[in-house]
């Protein structure tokens, strides 16, 4: 598994423990993963985004055709603005998921590590008559995350000034920070719980700006804070909590899809489970009080019947307690938030996402038992 460009650096950035996080090595921890968390959530962590794969699409015939591989709507996309996506199949399945930015003469797709050979492979498929020209730029672009309350006061304080952005919107800016004046591009993320941005850089620039934004007060976040934060906001990850066999509606991300677009690969299926009605599941949250060992895949039971599957958890301290908090998909039916559910061998509660932390500070469900 490849390092990623800040990753190299692990052993002189003081990184705890490294690891593989989707499709790519790097510090998986600086400190205790939980402080790195709540310092992400109450203040402003700085974290590596190289497992993150930068593509480029040029040619004159980019703006239809990627709008025809895609599910949501590239051809209304103003320059400077990005949107997520899907990548289906014809039957509606999900092969990808990805971001779209339009660049003004390109576009730039950015999607992790894991999922961009097999991105790469759909698309050149259905390049056929097309001019359409594809560059992976992994090996010359990287990214940072910068994360919290306090993200866009650090980014200032290490010379980076911005303007007030809309989530998924770029802005390019010299970097006036002490490692020199560089070129970097920010785009404010859209995480549905923190106010967060991504610096896309040069990867040899990566070290110096991770010491500048440290400088200006940031705290290094390794991945596993990262899952954390992920979990408890509820930000499906492919490959973990989505697969091929998941259609669009299951996984709860309307911000993916556009039903005024025009005809895309899959479009057909996903209109006809617009128009028929929902699926029969959904992906949902759930929590238990407790530090809880659940496996993906753990079933979830309610009136005992079996009603659905866990795809990722986290353990996180709420307070002077501990809660384990689940993604999973659950019958339609049966995840009405509020409603206590079994998984085995715990009780847990299904809970809006993302989970809030007043939900988190809230009493829920007694263990069933603990285990030995």
């Amino acid at each position: 598994m490849e390092w990623t460009a800040l990753g190299s650096h692990a052993e002189q950035l003081g990184a705890k423990r490294v690891g593989e996080y989707r499709g790519a090595t790097t510090a998986a921890s600086f400190s205790d993963p939980q402080q790195e968390f709540a310092a992400l959530r109450a203040s402003c962590g700085v974290y590596d985004l190289g497992y993150r794969v930068k593509l480029s699409v040029t040619g004159r015939d980019r703006v239809r055709w990627l709008n025809g591989m895609v599910t949501n709507n590239i051809r209304d996309l103003t320059a400077g603005h990005g949107v997520y996506a899907f990548l289906l199949n014809p039957q509606g399945h999900i092969l990808g998921d990805l971001y779209a930015y339009n660049r003004g003469e390109s576009f730039m797709i950015d999607t992790d590590a894991s999922q961009i050979e097999k991105i790469v492979a759909t698309f050149d498929h259905y390049i056929i008559m097309d001019d359409v020209h594809l560059t992976n730029l992994s090996q010359q672009i990287t990214a940072l995350g910068l994360g919290g309350p306090e993200s866009r006061a650090v980014l200032q304080a290490a010379g980076m000034e911005i303007p007030e952005l809309q989530p998924l919107q770029l802005h390019t800016v010299q970097c006036n920070c002490d490692c020199g004046c560089l070129t970097c591009t920010i785009v404010r993320s859209d995480d549905p719980v923190l106010e967060s941005y991504e610096v896309w850089m040069e990867s040899a620039q990566v070290k110096p700006i991770w010491d500048a934004l440290l400088k200006a007060g940031a705290t290094p976040l390794g991945w596993e804070a990262l899952e954390l934060h992920r979990v408890v906001s509820g930000i499906p990850c492919y490959g973990v909590d989505i697969h091929e066999r998941d259609l669009p509606q299951e996984t709860e991300q309307a911000r993916a899809l556009n039903f005024s677009k025009g005809c895309y690969i899959g479009q057909e299926i996903v209109e006809r489970i617009r128009s028929r009605g929902a699926v029969h599941r959904k992906l949902a949250g759930f929590l238990i009080d407790g530090a809880a060992s659940i496996p993906p895949g753990a079933k979830i039971s309610a009136a005992e019947k079996e009603v659905g599957e866990i795809t990722s958890t986290a353990v996180v301290r709420a307070g002077s307690a501990e809660k384990t908090v689940a993604l999973g998909y659950i019958r339609r039916e049966a995840g009405v938030p509020g409603r206590e559910v079994t998984i085995a061998p715990w009780k847990a509660r299904v809970v809006p996402l993302p989970i809030s932390d007043d939900s988190l500070a809230r009493e829920s469900p007694a263990l069933e038992q603990r285990p030995a």
